[in-house]
């Protein structure tokens, strides 16, 4: 990983290229984050960068995270992210990361946390069939159906398709492409869509498999 920065979805639109054609985007808030701390070999057996990202007062930091701050002479952050750079000696604590860390063309990892879509059943979070609603099926043609055979194995094989809860874990949607920076307004046009809603949290990475 090379570069990174910490982001908020603003939300979907379109937009049109050179040739005319429209192009799916979704616009995110990229930065400006600041460099909170810096992680080297020497000392922590790893390269990385801390970044910090939106405004928020001191009261809503608690003393271990004020000493934090502090010690490193940066302004108060509501979200911390950690980024394991392959190179940090161009980044220094406090500098200010801001959208032009990127560029239209790049292809670039987008991580952030789907929305949760509480309890459901097997048929929407696994996509699974129906059950016949003919001969005797009853009123359970939604249900998951057999759990698997009855004295052998005796019990149910992990990994089964069945109902909980759907949502809200953390998705990477990789090799997607910056279709346009506002670095003015710290806005980046990505193709296609990200994860999360609108006002969620998400980071950009340098693609690993582009």
């Amino acid at each position: 990983m090379t570069k990174g920065l910490i982001a908020k979805k603003i939300g979907m639109t379109q937009i049109f290229d050179e040739n005319g054609r429209v192009v799916p985007v979704t616009v995110v808030e990229a930065g400006p984050c600041v460099v909170v701390q810096k992680k080297t070999a020497l000392n922590d057996g790893y390269d990385a960068v801390q970044l910090g990202f939106g405004d928020i007062s001191p009261k809503g930091v608690n003393k271990p995270e004020q000493g934090h701050f502090k010690k490193n002479d940066v302004a108060f952050k509501r979200f911390l992210k950690e980024f394991r750079l392959d190179d940090t000696s161009a980044v220094n604590v406090g500098d200010i990361l801001k959208a032009d860390v990127f560029a239209a063309g790049d292809v670039i990892d987008v991580k952030g946390t789907s929305k949760g879509k509480g309890f459901q059943g097997a048929i929407k979070r696994h996509n699974q069939h129906r059950l016949k609603e003919t001969h005797g099926s009853g009123p359970v043609a939604r249900q998951a159906g057999s759990m698997g055979a009855c004295s052998s194995p005796s019990r149910i094989f992990k990994g089964k398709g069945m109902a909980g809860h759907m949502g809200f874990e953390t998705v990477t949607v990789q090799n997607l492409v910056v279709v346009k920076v506002d670095a003015e307004n710290n806005l980046i046009a990505i193709k296609g869509a990200v994860p999360g809603p609108k006002g969620g949290l998400v980071c950009l990475t340098d693609a690993v498999k582009a």
